[in-house]
């Protein structure tokens, strides 16, 4: 029996008759997500990874408002709003048992060092005292579903010292402060459409509770999936923006729970939304980009924080946000005794090897956003990455530049140069030992910023690497697997260890210790920090107490560099990859069309032997 396909639901019919008539090949039809379980396979040392599933996202229409363009010239381009490809936050309503090398990992970074180099600091301030289910608990090794952090007991909270920073407090701590709108009834320009599912009350009901929840990007779309179900392909919510791009976003592993959970997305034009998807409220920050215009790259959660998150625009600039205050036009400010901000604009050399805080995070002005902000580069900022101590910041720039930053102390510690053009990723490995960086000259880096230092550089892919993380159900004290994916469509897995890599010579014999010790490249100020005007602009050099330690570090010949070769690489997919995640039961990855691929773990070997 022959049945007719059902009529598009978006846009109307008069747009969509409009769009076949301008001449339009693909008609602006909204459709669902498709989940198939093609077949595939790749073989590593430990077993057999088997393609489970594929959930191809659907890519919505162009808005109406976006009159047709045609252009007979094949050669011809169009601005188009900034992209980034799928993007998965991850995550689960319960707290999940952490791999278990994790746990000696920890005990050794934690207990020997950071507590001995900080007695009198708490780690938590009044903001982050309390888990999502209203319980205080010291640093947890997991605090909930991937990815998974380890969390340094001694660390402060970010701000930590300044009373204005301090969230207001409640009658009952365990209740959560909500945004302010109402998506579903909201008649802002910026938001064109949101769905909720039907069956979302039973869908919640359901649902196991260790379930797998993940928050996806696709152009123009924003969706919650439950990868728990057996209809993942249903989504639970999908927002459509009117022209805006997500580029990135996160969830707040500090608040989740079963009634409450805060995501943060950042936009191609600038702008930033706060959205509780339970109670389907938001609110909308840096507004026509009143704080800074540029696209958002990159925004994560501080670690600890309620309402404090950073935000990379492409201007070069790290904005740290509060979710609960309002925004203001930003005028940037002069500390007492000390500018923040230089009279002239620095030069774009001097930006390489300096830090200008241009709001400090101790500004007594702090009734309205931005709560800080740090200009790093005159070129965009691809991504950062917090250390597991939550100490430290790990930038990466279209200027080729990786900055590890002390960001509790606003200072910059080491500048580490690309072989080859820009910086794309960064990750840092569970013990907080290793840096790897992935950008425009198809290698992946591996930083040991303890000794300031490039350990190995990776040869795998074809073509620029997107995403880098490492396996911590297959990382311990000597052994490290870590997983690459480019636009080359190819997903490469590598093993490493120290020991067995020819080990650069260091300009000077160093002692060992943890990351957040006594190291000249990562501290490189004494205990009461200095400020960043210390930096000297025509130099990569830093005077602390008459002596000069070098912070920018140059590129290292390939002849003094280990050459560190893939344990496999495999296409895994037809289209260039722009995510990847380990799970504790599978390798999942996204590309740029939209494409979610679920590769399971062997099951003849656990992942964590």
């Amino acid at each position: 029996m022959f049945v007719l396909p059902p009529p598009p639901r978006y846009p109307t019919q008069a747009a969509y008759n409009a769009a076949v008539a301008a001449g339009h090949a693909t008609p602006m039809i909204e459709t669902n997500n498709i989940l198939s379980s093609p077949e595939d396979q790749f073989l590593v040392g430990e077993g057999t990874y088997m393609l489970k599933e594929d959930l191809l996202l659907a890519t919505p229409p162009p808005h109406p408002s976006e009159a047709p363009i045609v252009n007979p010239n094949p050669l011809a381009t169009t601005p188009q709003p900034a992209t980034a490809g799928t993007k998965i936050s991850l995550f689960s309503l319960e707290p999940c048992a952490p791999p278990p090398a994790i746990h000696k990992l920890l005990s050794t970074m934690t207990l020997s060092n950071s507590i001995a180099e900080h007695p009198n600091e708490g780690r938590y301030s009044n903001d982050a005292k309390l888990s999502s289910d209203g319980e205080g608990r010291a640093a947890s090794v997991s605090d909930g579903g991937p990815p998974i952090s380890v969390t340094a007991v001694s660390a402060p909270a970010f701000g930590d010292g300044n009373a204005l920073l301090a969230p207001e407090k409640t009658k009952d701590p365990n209740k959560r402060r909500k945004p302010k709108n109402n998506m579903t009834k909201s008649n802002s320009s910026f938001i064109s459409r949101v769905i909720i599912n039907e069956t979302f009350s039973k869908k919640m009901a359901d649902r196991p509770s260790d379930g797998l929840f993940a928050f996806a990007n696709i152009n123009r779309a924003f969706q919650w999936l439950d990868l728990s179900s057996s209809s993942k392909a249903d989504y639970l919510t999908k927002i459509l923006f009117t022209k805006a791009h997500c580029l990135s976003h996160d969830v707040n592993l500090v608040t989740k729970g079963s009634s409450h959970i805060d995501v943060i997305m950042g936009f191609s034009t600038g702008e930033i939304i706060w959205w509780e998807p339970m109670s389907q409220r938001y609110t909308r920050l840096n507004k026509n980009g009143v704080v800074n215009k540029t696209p958002v790259t990159q925004i994560r959660w501080i670690p600890g924080a309620e309402n404090l998150f950073l935000a990379a625009h492409m201007d070069g600039s790290l904005v740290v946000y509060d979710k609960e205050k309002e925004d203001a036009i930003f005028n940037p400010e002069e500390e007492e005794g000390n500018s923040t901000v230089d009279a002239a604009p620095p030069k774009a050399f001097e930006y390489r090897k300096r830090i200008t805080v241009v709001k400090s995070v101790h500004s007594k002005n702090q009734k309205t956003n931005p709560v800080a902000v740090w200009k790093l580069s005159n070129q965009r900022i691809n991504a950062f990455e917090f250390s597991p101590d939550s100490r430290h910041l790990a930038v990466v720039s279209e200027d080729g530049t990786m900055r590890i930053i002390d960001y509790l102390k606003e200072e910059l510690l080491g500048v580490y140069n690309a072989y080859y053009g820009g910086f794309t990723c960064v990750c840092w490995s569970p013990d907080g030992k290793y840096v790897l960086t992935g950008g425009h000259d198809d290698l992946i880096s591996i930083w040991c910023p303890e000794d300031t230092t490039i350990i190995a550089r990776c040869q795998g892919h074809q073509s620029w690497v997107a995403s880098v993380a490492f396996d911590p159900w297959r990382c311990d004290e000597k052994n490290y697997r870590f997983g690459s994916v480019g636009e080359d469509c190819r997903l490469c897995l590598w093993d490493f260890s120290v020991g067995m890599l020819h080990k650069p010579k260091t300009a000077s014999n160093r002692q060992r210790g943890s990351v957040s010790t006594q190291l000249p490249g990562l501290h490189p100020t004494d205990a009461q920090g200095a400020s960043p005007s210390r930096i000297r602009s025509d130099s990569g050099e830093l005077a602390v107490d008459g002596e000069e330690k070098t912070i920018n570090h140059p590129v290292e010949p390939r002849a003094k560099v280990a050459i560190l070769p893939p344990v496999l690489t495999k296409v895994a997919d037809q289209e260039p990859l722009s995510w990847l995640e380990f799970t504790e039961d599978a390798i999942i990855t996204s590309g740029t069309k939209g494409r979610i691929r679920t590769w399971s773990r062997p099951t003849d070997s656990p992942a964590h032997t």
